[in-house]
C-alpha cells in the first residue's frame, strides 16, 4: 500500500507531456505544403458558398438600389412603347412575324437593360471565389467518381457532423429570412392595400423600394452568416489535412528519398570517386603533404593544361594511403604545411590551382623537376 501512494503522489509531481504518448496514427500534424499543394491539385480547398451567395445577392439588390429609378422608367417606357404597337397591330393587318419581331425586340430590350445588373453580380462572385481559393484551374473536381453514388456511404454523410451543421446553418436562415421579412413588411400593410389607388409608376418604385429594402437586410445578414461560414471551413479543412506522424515520415521518404538509401548512394558515389582518385594518382607530378595529416597530389601537363590539376588530396587515412601509392610509383613527397592546407581545403579534385598559388607551386615543381634530372 505504501509503495502504490508513493507512486500516486510521484506521478501527480512530476510533468509529462502528452504528446509523447500519441499514437504515429493520430494525426497530431499540420499539413505539410506538398500535401496542401496535392489538395488543391485535387479541388479541395477552404472556401465557404455561403459567403459567395451572400455576396452576389447584396450586389445584385445595391445595384438595383443604385439605378431603381433608372430601371423603372426604362421598364415603363418599354411598356408604353410595346403596348402601343401591340395596339397599333390590331387596326392593321396582324400577323405571326410581326408578333415574332414584336417578342424580339421586347425580349433584347429586357436583356440589355439588366444587363450591367448581372455582369457587375458575376464580377464580384468571381473576386469573392478568387479571394477565398486563389486563382487555379482544376479538372479533377469534376470528374466523375462513382464511390459518390454509393448509397451506404451516401447515407452515411447525411447523418455527419458537416451535414448536421450545414441544417443547422439553413434552419438559421429561414428563421432570419422569415423574421426579417415580417419585421420589414408589417408596417407597409397599409401602403400594399392602397396599391391599386396609386398611378402605376407610384406603385413600381413602392413595390421596387419594399424588395430591395427587404432584400438588402437578408443579404446583409447573410453576409456576417457566409464570413462566419469561411472562417469556419478554413479551420474545418485545416483540421481535415492534419497527419500523422508517420505520414509525414512517409511524405518525406517519399519526396526527398530514404534516408539510409541516399546515404548508401553517397557511399557508393565516394567510393568510385576514390576509384577513379586513385587511378589518377601515378599520373602525379609531386605529393604536398601537412605532413602526416594531409596530402594533395598536383600533376602539371603543358600540353593539356595551362596550370597544375590536383588529382588527388585526403585526410588521414586517405592521405597516408596517397603516399604509399605514391612511394610505388616513385613520386617525390614534399613537406609544405602551409601549401598542403590550401589546396585540401580550397581547391577540387579535377580543377586547376588558384593564382595565388601559382608561385609556391611552381617552387616545388621546379625543385622536383631538378631531382629528377639529377637521376636521369
Amino acid at each position: 500500500m505504501r509503495d502504490e501512494e508513493f507512486i500516486k503522489r510521484t506521478v501527480g509531481l512530476l510533468p509529462y507531456n502528452l504528446q509523447f504518448f500519441a499514437d504515429d496514427g493520430d494525426k497530431t500534424e499540420d499539413a505539410t505544403a506538398k500535401k496542401l499543394g496535392d489538395a488543391r491539385g485535387e479541388g479541395q480547398v477552404a472556401r465557404s458558398k455561403e459567403l459567395i451567395t451572400a455576396s452576389s445577392l447584396t450586389t445584385l439588390f445595391l445595384v438595383l438600389k443604385i439605378f431603381v429609378g433608372y430601371f423603372g422608367t426604362q421598364f415603363i417606357n418599354s411598356f408604353k412603347l410595346f403596348y402601343g404597337c401591340i395596339e397599333k397591330l390590331t387596326n392593321e393587318d396582324f400577323s405571326i412575324l410581326s408578333a415574332e419581331s414584336l417578342l424580339s425586340e421586347a425580349f433584347m430590350t429586357i436583356i440589355i437593360t439588366c444587363l450591367p445588373v448581372f455582369i457587375i453580380t458575376i464580377i464580384v462572385t468571381i473576386v469573392v471565389l478568387l479571394f477565398q481559393v486563389k486563382w487555379r484551374i482544376s479538372g479533377k473536381i469534376i470528374q466523375p467518381k462513382f464511390s459518390k453514388i454509393n448509397p451506404i456511404k451516401g447515407f452515411k454523410q447525411m447523418l455527419s457532423k458537416d451535414k448536421l451543421v450545414e441544417l443547422f446553418v439553413d434552419i438559421l436562415k429561414i428563421t432570419i429570412i422569415c423574421y426579417i421579412a415580417y419585421s420589414t413588411l408589417k408596417n407597409q400593410w397599409g401602403m400594399l392595400f392602397v396599391l391599386y389607388d396609386l398611378d402605376l409608376e407610384v406603385a413600381i418604385i413602392l413595390i421596387g423600394n419594399i424588395i430591395i429594402t427587404l432584400g438588402l437586410k437578408i443579404s446583409l445578414i447573410f453576409l456576417l452568416i457566409g464570413a462566419a461560414d469561411l472562417i469556419y471551413q478554413k479551420l474545418k479543412f485545416k483540421k481535415d489535412m492534419r497527419m500523422s506522424k508517420q505520414e509525414v515520415k512517409d511524405e518525406y521518404k517519399n519526396s526527398e528519398g530514404d534516408p539510409q538509401i541516399k546515404s548508401k548512394i553517397r557511399a557508393k558515389m565516394r567510393e568510385v570517386s576514390m576509384k577513379r582518385m586513385m587511378q589518377s594518382l601515378p599520373k602525379a607530378d609531386v605529393i604536398i603533404t601537412n605532413p602526416t595529416h594531409l596530402a594533395a597530389a598536383i600533376m602539371y601537363d603543358k600540353q593539356s593544361s595551362t596550370a597544375p590539376i590536383l588529382v588527388a588530396k585526403g585526410a588521414d587515412f586517405l592521405a597516408q594511403k596517397i603516399k604509399e601509392v605514391a612511394k610505388e610509383h616513385n613520386i617525390e613527397i614534399i613537406e609544405n604545411k602551409p601549401l598542403a592546407r590550401m589546396l585540401y581545403y580550397n581547391v577540387e579534385i579535377g580543377d586547376e590551382i588558384p593564382p595565388e598559388l601559382y608561385q609556391m607551386t611552381a617552387e616545388i615543381l621546379a625543385y622536383v623537376y631538378g631531382l629528377k634530372n639529377k637521376v636521369s
